[in-house]
């Protein structure tokens, strides 16, 4: 990739600008290996030892107080290891000779860590890609349920949705007793009779 190339000259700018660098090497956190420039080094040894070290730095700068990892030096009888990051998912590890001048070495390696990280960050990230996809997938799977529904009822959606709903009420009214109303005979009316004297007889 453009990238890659890109990152890949910017270790050989740096160890022109530095030479007591031997080798240079841009790794994701998690250990894979982007650009290397390590002669007679195995980068990706060298990329998996860093994302290890990285990790016990980072929970020494956090349980200290320190706020996050900007770069990590060790020292050796023969030289310097000096991790530096580079942007938000990379980081830059340079190996140097004893005699390097330690304030040059950071100073060529924050720069260079800051235009590498750029690069880094400007790459498409592969989970974004299966992420797309899924959201692709699912929006034609709504599209085609739609598109089932409209063919079975043969009106729009919103009666589609609305059909379901009538054989449920149906059944429930099936499933009520009913009440018949009750049979009413009329009451016979009394037959009245005009007041009449009425006489006993002794």
């Amino acid at each position: 990739m453009a990238a890659e190339a890109e990152v890949l000259d910017e270790l050989h700018r740096l160890r022109a600008r530095v030479p007591q660098l031997t080798g240079a090497l841009a790794a994701s956190v998690d250990g894979l290996v982007l650009a290397h420039d390590t002669p007679g080094v195995e980068p990706e040894g060298l990329a998996a030892l860093t994302a290890a070290a990285l990790g016990v730095a980072v929970r020494m700068t956090d349980a200290a107080g320190r706020g996050d990892l900007r770069e990590l030096l060790l020292r050796g009888d023969q030289g310097y290891v000096a991790t530096y990051a580079a942007g938000s998912s990379a980081v830059l590890t340079l190996l140097t000779q004893d005699r390097v001048n330690v304030g040059r070495l950071h100073l060529e390696g924050r720069r260079a860590g800051g235009r590498i990280g750029e690069l880094v960050d400007a790459l498409p990230r592969p989970d974004e890609q299966p992420a797309a996809g899924a959201r692709s997938a699912t929006r034609n799977a709504a599209r085609s349920v739609a598109r089932t529904a409209n063919g079975a009822s043969g009106t729009n959606g919103t009666t589609a949705a609305a059909s379901p709903q009538a054989p449920a009420k149906a059944t429930v009214r099936s499933t009520m007793p009913r009440r018949t109303p009750r049979a009413t005979t009329p009451r016979p009316t009394p037959r009245t009779t005009p007041n009449t004297p009425t006489t006993s007889e002794s």
